[in-house]
């Protein structure tokens, strides 16, 4: 497994991160356990999750996903051999059950984040903690437009990197990272760190796969190749509509069928369905598995540094690591980008 090296830091991961947002829901502690056995058995040394996980989120499981990987690294004393990353949750009054639902990027929210995230992880550092969701109004989670009447008043990013500052001095936490950002986002995060010597982000969790192109449109691309921030490309499945299991079966167990249909509605679009109906007969036509031609672009696409890829199966798991060594022809990343001038980013 290829490694690289995340923007500035001396973080070194493979390309392939395993996703662990189904542990605590759609996946037991022992299927978590044998998972992350799998992938470093496969040479995967990064491990993303986060303090809300898993998804669905819920009062009753917030946390075990955290707690599931803690119980490993004390059952394997493998600590050493991943690279592990985790995230602090942003405003949402929703998650009432995440301090009370007064979360926010402040300097008491950001520390109970991390001795939790610790203490559940079972280890004494976290190497790369990530902003989940930015503090002020941004338009995430399928918003397509910028609103300003939805402005809220949020945490300024110089204390935010204050305190991420401190816990670093500290030990407890290595490098750091945002998601679901923006260019500004990162353009503030990089000024603030050099202005006021304070710590530089490393990387960007971004949504990225074949329906949801942003990242190459919204000036992320150069600017995070410019200010060196890695981009951790997440949902490069989109919520599995791109395997097609769903075009061949709209009952198809999975998180668009087993979650309220509310929670991810994005990839219920009808420009997603047909833009995915054309990416599968493309794949097909060319000898693989729509899985296949959706990982293997977002590995090989030069500005993604990691692709974070979740399963519920150790078959999905390895169809999904496999993918890594399939190389895309010119004439197909053609046809992809053809596809891509018709039916653009409809799952953003």
């Amino acid at each position: 497994m290829d490694k690289v090296t995340l923007g500035a830091s001396a973080l070194k991961v493979s390309k392939v991160c395993l996703g662990t947002m189904t542990f605590g829901e759609q996946n037991s502690e022992a299927e978590a356990h044998s998972q992350l056995d799998y992938a470093l058995e496969r040479g995967i040394n990064f491990v993303d999750t986060a303090e809300m996980y898993p998804v669905m989120p819920r009062a009753a499981t917030q946390g075990s996903t955290e707690r599931f990987i803690g119980s490993w690294l004390k059952k394997t004393g493998r600590r050493a051999d991943i690279v592990l990353a985790t995230k602090v949750a942003g405003p949402n009054a929703a998650m009432h059950w995440i301090r009370n639902g007064k979360n926010n990027l402040d300097a008491a929210n950001i520390r109970a984040a991390v001795e939790a995230s610790l203490t559940r992880l079972q280890t004494d550092h976290i190497d790369l903690y990530q902003i989940h969701w930015p503090s002020r109004n941004v338009p995430i989670f399928g918003a397509t437009a910028f609103n300003p009447e939805k402005e809220r008043r949020g945490v300024a990013i110089e204390d935010t990197l204050a305190v991420l500052g401190k816990l670093i001095e500290e030990g407890k936490i290595g490098q750091i990272g945002v998601s679901n950002e923006s260019a500004w986002g990162v353009s503030e995060y990089v000024k603030q760190a050099e202005m006021k010597g304070l710590p530089r982000i490393a990387t960007i969790q971004n949504l990225y796969n074949l329906t949801a192109r942003n990242f190459e449109t919204s000036l992320l691309d150069e600017t995070c190749y410019r200010e060196n921030v890695s981009l951790l490309a997440y949902s490069p499945l989109a919520f599995g509509q791109l395997t097609a299991k769903y075009l061949d079966d709209p009952k198809a167990h999975g998180r668009l069928t087993i979650f309220p249909a509310n929670w991810s509605p994005r990839y219920l679009r009808p420009s997603v369905l047909a833009a995915v109906k054309e990416y599968a007969e493309l794949a097909r036509a060319n000898g693989m598995t729509p899985t296949q031609m959706a990982l293997a672009w977002c590995y090989s696409r030069w500005f993604v540094a990691s692709t974070i890829v979740g399963a519920t199966t150790l078959a999905q798991l390895k169809d999904n690591i496999d993918a890594a060594s399939v190389t895309l022809s010119t004439e197909v990343v053609d046809a992809i980008n053809t596809i891509h001038s018709r039916i653009t980013n409809p799952g953003a």
